[in-house]
């Protein structure tokens, strides 16, 4: 099958979830990723849970590390060392991309700035993720961040929770994650602007820019009406009804009003006509002024049935509508299987996993899993004799020295 990024080179030094993120998406399009990795330990992410038992005689492996470093290949090489230093160096000169997501001061006392690498290679897309942006204010540069640091500093979780309850950590990790994408797209960009120019260019990423970013409503209520928005639960600032309910059975779900015409056909299937031109409800922006009193009114009614019988009616009435799914019901959901969103593979050492699949399904070039994430170091030998040309003595040489390690089996 064609890949959308065949012939595309990534130097990877990326380590736990920001930028392997990014490299994830990036080989899962086709890029040939090459993870460079430190000695030993690996990303640290290999030593997080949840972890797969092991087949006899193998080492358990991190669930987490294997969920985004699919399609990669690793080689282990010490960065710390000059040899090592000669082999990165190497590597940039055939690249077109290089991922990294350390603190910014890293990889300049590496050595492997920006500006020190553009003049080994002109052309290379460098993109660095870090909490701040490399290009901000010294007090905020070089401050260190993780997912939950921006997503406290960018405000999201002062938006998130129940109404008037504590502040809450979005549940999945999105300061990361989505600056992981808004990486793929500015490397996208510039190899775009590459393409016509030959010209390279930084990209700078920062985990709070991407959460800023994706604010929208809450921020335009601030500047528009001076209002500090807070949690709301489930519930939408400027829609209503549009939230979470609670049914007969005790599950849970969402019923999305959008527009007028949807909340005369909502309350006539509720049996609750009464409600769709009262004079307190009848327009969307009377039923936000009064959720207070209307919300109590719909809790009632949406008890009276399960969520099953509600999910029928609104479905054939088609008034939007979904249940809350729990991560079991969603993960065997059948159109999630049948559009390759949950995939399987063979690990090494491990046998058949289970992850999320590529959400990119392009008609000629889709997104796909081609194969398992790499044990630590496992190309390590393959990639300097085959890609950089290295002789087996002295790729032995560089082992015994500890410059680069292997997995014992590679």
């Amino acid at each position: 099958m064609k890949k959308a990024l065949d012939g595309i080179k990534v130097v990877d030094l990326s380590h736990v979830l920001a930028a392997p993120f990014c490299t994830m998406v990036l080989a899962d399009l086709g890029a040939d990723v090459i993870k460079v990795e430190p000695p030993v330990r690996g990303d640290d992410s290999r030593a997080f849970g949840p972890f797969y038992d092991a087949k006899e005689g193998e080492e358990k492996q991190s669930g987490y590390f294997i969920s985004i470093n699919r399609n990669k290949r690793s080689i282990c090489v010490d960065l710390k060392q000059e040899e090592g230093k000669s082999i990165l160096r190497e590597m940039i000169q055939s690249a077109d991309v290089l991922v990294e997501n350390f603190r910014p001061t890293t990889m300049e006392k590496l050595g492997f700035s920006y500006d020190e690498l553009k003049k080994i290679n002109p052309k290379i897309i460098y993109c660095s993720i870090c909490g701040f942006g490399h290009d901000a204010l010294p007090e905020y540069a070089t401050k260190p961040a993780y997912d939950m640091v921006a997503q406290a500093f960018s405000g999201i979780m002062s938006i998130t929770g129940p109404e008037g309850g504590p502040p809450v950590r979005v549940g999945t990790s999105v300061g990361d994650t989505i600056a992981g994408h808004q990486a793929v797209i500015g490397i996208l960009s510039a190899l775009h602007y590459r393409n016509t120019s030959g010209k390279g260019q930084h990209v700078d990423i920062s985990m709070v820019d991407g959460l800023v970013y994706i604010l929208e409503n809450a921020i335009v209520r601030y500047t528009s009406q001076g209002e500090i928005p807070e949690p709301l639960g489930s519930a939408h600032p400027t829609i209503t009804p549009f939230q979470g309910f609670k049914t007969k059975d005790g599950s849970w779900i969402i019923t999305p009003i959008g527009n007028d015409a949807l909340w005369g056909k909502f309350c006539k299937v509720i049996e609750r006509e009464d409600l769709a031109n009262h004079e307190l409800y009848r327009t969307n922006p009377l039923r936000t002024e009064n959720k207070k009193s209307l919300i109590p009114i719909l809790e009632i009614e949406l008890a009276k049935k399960t969520s099953d019988e509600w999910l029928g009616i609104f479905g054939s009435s088609g008034i939007p509508c979904s249940p809350i799914n729990t991560i079991d019901k969603i993960v065997n959901d059948p159109n999630i299987k049948y559009r390759n969103m949950m995939v399987e593979f063979e690990q090494p050492g491990v046998g058949t996993v289970k992850t999320a699949g590529s959400p990119f399904h392009l008609s000629e070039t889709p997104g796909r899993v081609y194969s398992a994430a790499p044990l630590l170091g496992q190309h390590t030998v393959s990639y300097l004799e085959e890609e950089l040309g290295y002789s087996r003595e002295k790729i032995e040489e560089l082992l015994n020295e500890e410059v680069v390690f292997c997995d014992s089996k590679y």
